[in-house]
Formats: C-alpha cells, sequence, structure tokens
C-alpha cells in the first residue's frame, strides 16, 4: 500500500469505528467485485452510516488526491462501482423515506431497495418512475446516480424527468440541498463562480443552434452515456442543471444522501400478450403502430431470445413449436378501472389486426398468466448467460435509437 493510503487510513482509523474499515486483502478481493464482469480491487473499504462520514472521508481522500467511490447495492452490470482505490459503501441506515403531497411526491435516503419503496406506495397506486430490471435489489443511489432505468419508465419517467429536488455531499465536504431556500442561497454566495461557469457553459451551447439541437435530440431517446448534458439546455436556473447533472454522474461529481421525487401512476389494472409475427421486420413494423395506442409496456425477442427460456418451468408449451423467424412482441397495457383496460385491449387489438400474426392476439387480465409472460422476457438473460462458454462472460449493454429507424 503506497503512503498515501496508509497515511488515509491511519487517520480513517482515528475517526471512525474500526469495524466499518476493512483492509484485510482477502476481503477486499471478494467485496471488491460488483455485480458487473469487471473486477478491480480497493486499497480499503469502508462503510458509512451518515453524512458526517461521507464529508470526513472526501476530506481526507481529497487532502491526498485519493479517489473514492461510491457504492449502494452495486447492482449494475458497467462496472460503475468498483475502484483500485476507496471503495465507500453505504452502511446501515440510509433508508428513510417521506410520502407527502397525496403521494405525489416521496423523499427517499440512497439505501432504501427500489421495489420496496413501490410496495410502500402500492396502496395508494403510485410508483416511482425508474423501473430497472434489479428495482427488487437495485438501492436509491444507483438508480439516480446512473439513471437507472428498464422496460417500461423509458425517457419520460426516469430519474431525470422525475427528480424534484436532491441533496448532495460535494467533493470539498459542502453540503447543498436544493429542495431547501436556506441552503441554495448559502450555495448560490459560497459557489458563485461554480454556478456562473455552468450558466456559461448552458450560453455558450444555445449560442450554437446545431450543437443545442444535437442535444437535445441525443435525449429524447434512452441514452445515459456520460454526463446528463440536456440539464444544460432544459435549465435556466444553474442550480437546476447542477441537480440534474447528477443523475447519472455515476457518483463522479457528489455524493447523494436523498432525493425528492415525483412518483406516477401505477394503475391497478393491467392487461399482457405475446403477439407473434411472421419475422422481425413484421414485428418492428408493429412497433410504431403500437405507439399510437395505449401501450404501456413493447418488448421484442427473437426466435433465439425465445429458444433460450424454451422447455424452462413455467414457459408456454408452444414455444417449441414456432418457426425459425417468427419474432413475438410481449405488450402491455395498464389501466385504473376495468372498463378502461377493456378499452385499451380493444383499441391495440384493432390496431394489430391489419398484421399477419402466427397466433391470435390475445391479452390476459390473470396475475399468473401474465407474470408468466413477463418471466419469459425476464428469463432470457440469465437463461443467456447460462450457455455460455468456459472463460467467457456476457455483456448487456442498450443500444437505443429513433423508434422511426427501427423496421
Amino acid at each position: 500500500m503506497k503512503k498515501a493510503y496508509r497515511e488515509f487510513c491511519r487517520e480513517i482509523r482515528r475517526l471512525l469505528p474500526r469495524e466499518r474499515i476493512i483492509t484485510d486483502p482477502l476481503q477486499r478481493v471478494a467485496i471488491g467485485s460488483d455485480a458487473s464482469f469487471y473486477s478491480l480491487t480497493p486499497q480499503v473499504i469502508i462503510d458509512v452510516s451518515n453524512e458526517a462520514n461521507v464529508r470526513l472521508i472526501l476530506r481526507e481522500a481529497r487532502n491526498r488526491n485519493i479517489p473514492v467511490t461510491f457504492r449502494a447495492a452495486g447492482t449494475s452490470l458497467s462496472g460503475q462501482s468498483v475502484t483500485d482505490s476507496v471503495l465507500v459503501r453505504l452502511g446501515r441506515g440510509w433508508n428513510r423515506y417521506h410520502i407527502y403531497d397525496n403521494a405525489r411526491r416521496i423523499r427517499l435516503e440512497p439505501g432504501l431497495i427500489g421495489g420496496n419503496v413501490n410496495r410502500r406506495l402500492a396502496g395508494v397506486d403510485r410508483k416511482i418512475g425508474p423501473d430497472p430490471a434489479s428495482i427488487d435489489t437495485a438501492q436509491i443511489g444507483g438508480i439516480l446516480a446512473n439513471n437507472a432505468s428498464g422496460m417500461c419508465c423509458g425517457v419520460s419517467q426516469n430519474s431525470y424527468q422525475t427528480l424534484e429536488s436532491i441533496r448532495l455531499i460535494l467533493a470539498d465536504g459542502t453540503i447543498l440541498d436544493t429542495g431547501d431556500d436556506l441552503s441554495c442561497a448559502s450555495f448560490r454566495k459560497s459557489h458563485a463562480k461554480l454556478l456562473e461557469r455552468l450558466s456559461g457553459l448552458r450560453e455558450k451551447i444555445l449560442a450554437d443552434p446545431d450543437l443545442a439541437h444535437r442535444i437535445r435530440h441525443k435525449f429524447k431517446i434512452k441514452n445515459t452515456t456520460g454526463y446528463s448534458l440536456n440539464a444544460l439546455v432544459d435549465f435556466e436556473d444553474p442550480l437546476d442543471i447542477m441537480a440534474h447533472l447528477m443523475i447519472g454522474s455515476e457518483g463522479t461529481l457528489a455524493f447523494i444522501s436523498s432525493a425528492v421525487l415525483r412518483t406516477v401512476d401505477e394503475h391497478p389494472h393491467k392487461a399482457t400478450a405475446l403477439v407473434f409475427f411472421r419475422d422481425m421486420a413484421d414485428a418492428c413494423r408493429a412497433v410504431p403502430v403500437l405507439r399510437q395506442c395505449p401501450v404501456d409496456a413493447a418488448e421484442i425477442m427473437d426466435r433465439a431470445s425465445l429458444a433460450s427460456v424454451d422447455g424452462k418451468p413455467g414457459m408456454p408449451e408452444y414455444l417449441k413449436d414456432l418457426a425459425p423467424s417468427v419474432t413475438a412482441l410481449l405488450v402491455e397495457t395498464r389501466a385504473k378501472a376495468p372498463a378502461t383496460l377493456a378499452d385499451q385491449v380493444s383499441r391495440i387489438t384493432t390496431a394489430l389486426a391489419g398484421f399477419d400474426t402466427v397466433r391470435p392476439v390475445a391479452f390476459s387480465t390473470d396475475p399468473f398468466e401474465c407474470q408468466s409472460l413477463w418471466n419469459i422476457r425476464k428469463g432470457l438473460f440469465p437463461a443467456v448467460g447460462a450457455v455460455r462458454e468456459t472463460g467467457t462472460t456476457v455483456i448487456i449493454e442498450d443500444v437505443a435509437f429513433p423508434l422511426a429507424h427501427l423496421a
């Protein structure tokens, strides 16, 4: 261990309980990995339980020019929470929440699991917007820091779009709560130059119409590569710009200690259908048609994807009889009332009537059947991973492009 890290560890041990500081080589190797296939071994792992712990670590690391990486649940597959420097994990705590404004808003600490938050909101037919596949394990800190999203929220209900305010700890130890007027006023004075530079960046972008258009265009579709530059064109107040730059920043700009999100509807009535088309092109042509309908989710699966789950427990028997070119669309629609749901199903079925589907379009409202259909989609990644060659790994990334280009 280099001198700077030895000094850092010595000081941290003096200030924090020793049981929260891990320097044992074997433990560092074991704990250092996250859900990705990347492997780095941190020099030290520290569990933090409050803002004071975070500020202390950032101060000591800054004094020695030592990088710090934050980790919540560590469920991301892209390696955001591995490091060969200092790994800071959320310890016990960080799980307070407050629901208010008739459940239209919820304040969340970063250690809360996304699925648990939704279960607390389910009684009032609300949920948080972001819906990563790992929502039953992923924690709010990582969901926000990665701007994580899944099969339904798209770009209209992700963390960026539903963020009301955010509480941050910057590298210099400053705490900023954009939902607190006094905190904002103090920050405008203490960090005036930083805010001026953000405003200057915005003005520079807006002075270049082509660049501004390119940024807006890029973020009309799912885009979590790099920082959320759309904040520079979406907001005028530099504090709003700063708050939204944190979403998707992967912990590189600040530590997120809490956030207020606007909740979205969680309609209690749902209908799901697995629609089979003759080939991929036909399925792709159906997607723009479905976009004009009250569809909440549409997932495309080619024959190879369907074959990977064929024969698995709970999978439909008819999967094995499909032709090699068949492509499926998993379609779901949701509504507040059964009558509204029935009308939406009718509209979707009518819209698909012009396509030569392999099997009749049949929606189900039975929760067990709907879950069985979703299990096909959710089972794809583990099924593909299970048959990979020894010594290889599965890399999963989203490729996003305008819907008009799909077919």
